[in-house]
């Protein structure tokens, strides 16, 4: 086994330049935290040839957006997938390789009891943060490190198709690359590449989970918690959760998917200057059964519908004018009395009733007065709520064994795949489908 190297140094010019053979033991197609645990697994472990297929100029998704982990479970796994013991002895090995920096938690006796009390559960969770604009000094050091154990790494390279039989992969520059072992870790955002593969190879999946909800956001004294739980973590009845909080240097965000918007949230490391702002999502989870058994598709129904609504922008309201039943205009958000504006501010006033269905809207709206009552103040007239955030789950293939192989010699892992919810369960997924192969 390699040891391993310290994450913070300068990328050696020397190994920057690598030419692709036509052939390698183990191709691994996507750069982001499963492909990243795959490949420095069989890097560390083996003398196996690796090709690491990236089809962006750098990783991208959470180890590139903000770049939060979490280091206990439940929190980033699938747990259809993993129990609590094979989860813990793998994150040991992914902190081995981010160093994570943890995030102290303090004072939380008082909002443990208060959600108790009202049958809410705060989980209490190992937390680390990069920050956005650290993260790319991350990933190139990532990079860098797998490029001195010998792993040729190919940006801006993506694979098209695939010949089973022939152990070959298509690559969008022509050439054709064989392999003994195939690794597929796209992520989230691979939904409709991954979904034509599994069809090529003929291989059972679901999809009919998706998350959906709002971003909320908030001047910091309006959520105080967050001074002492950098992401605090609330499971509310009706399936709802808060998810990806950010303060700080905090901002909203839109990321584009095929024909929406959906909003998200990121902030910068502590060397940024503070923005006295938070945000974060609520989302409902909804399981689907027959007619509408497809995720993705309801989630394109819900975006573009949106979309229609607020003239192709995500949609925006304020909690003052949201409680009074009344849409908010341009004016709530540039002429009112209150003291920040939206850091989304391309974000469209509207009225979220009209774009949200009453049953999800009913239930998020009962948790944020929930959570109101255990954080008191989020709820004040100046928050802002944001819409959509939608969080499609991943195709979940058929597995074939606990590795996570789906037909002979090929594997299917990480946030796209269903066998993980995030940066750490995904680095550990990667480790589990190399142990496979190893």
């Amino acid at each position: 086994m390699r040891p391993l190297k310290k994450l913070l140094y300068a990328p050696d010019k020397k190994i920057t330049d690598q030419k692709m053979k036509e052939s390698y033991d183990i191709i691994i197609v996507g750069s982001g935290p499963a492909g990243l645990g795959a490949a420095f697994n069989l890097a560390e472990n083996s003398n196996k040839s690796i090709l690491l297929l990236e089809k962006a100029k750098m990783s991208s998704g959470g180890l590139r957006n903000d770049c939060k982990q979490n280091y206990t479970f439940p929190v980033g796994f699938s747990e259809n997938h993993w129990d609590e013991s094979n989860a813990e002895s793998m994150l040991k090995i992914v902190a081995a390789h981010l160093n994570p920096q943890y995030v102290q938690q303090r004072n939380l006796e008082v909002y443990v009891k208060r959600a108790d009390n009202l049958g809410v559960k705060l989980l209490n969770i190992k937390q680390a943060h990069v920050g956005t604009d650290k993260a790319k000094e991350l990933i190139r050091n990532l990079i860098s490190q797998l490029k001195s154990y010998g792993v040729t790494v190919a940006l801006e390279t993506e694979m098209t198709d695939i010949d089973y039989d022939n152990r070959t992969i298509s690559l969008n520059n022509s050439n054709k690359i064989r392999f003994k072992d195939l690794i597929l870790a796209p992520g989230r955002s691979g939904y409709a590449w991954l979904q034509k593969i599994i069809t090529k190879l003929n291989i059972k999946y679901l999809d009919n989970i998706v998350d959906v909800g709002v971003r909320l956001e908030a001047k910091e004294e309006y959520y105080p918690i967050v001074k002492d739980y950098y992401d605090p973590k609330f499971i509310f009845p009706t399936n709802v959760r808060t998810f990806c909080t950010n303060s700080g240097s905090a901002y909203t965000v839109k990321e584009k998917y095929e024909n929406y918007y959906s909003v998200n949230g990121h902030a910068y490391s502590k060397d940024k200057k503070a923005n006295g702002l938070v945000n974060f999502a609520m989302l409902r989870t909804i399981t689907l059964t027959d007619p509408v058994v497809s995720g993705h598709q309801f989630a394109e129904i819900l975006g573009q519908m949106a979309m229609q609504l607020s003239g192709g922008q995500p949609m925006m309201q304020r909690i003052g004018d949201f409680r009074l039943g009344v849409r908010s205009k341009k004016e709530t958000f540039n002429d009112d009395l209150y003291s920040f504006k939206p850091t989304l501010s391309s974000a469209t006033p509207g009225d979220l009733s009209l774009a949200i269905p009453e049953k999800i809207l009913r239930d998020i709206w009962r948790s944020m007065k929930l959570l109101d009552t255990i954080v008191p103040g989020i709820l004040h007239p100046s928050t802002i709520i944001y819409y959509p955030e939608i969080k499609t789950y991943a195709i979940r293939p058929e597995f074939i064994d606990k590795h996570f192989c789906v037909k002979e010699n090929v594997y299917m892992i990480g946030d796209g795949a269903g066998t993980s919810r995030g940066i750490t369960g995904a680095w550990a997924s990667g480790i589990r489908a190399a142990n496979g192969i190893l």
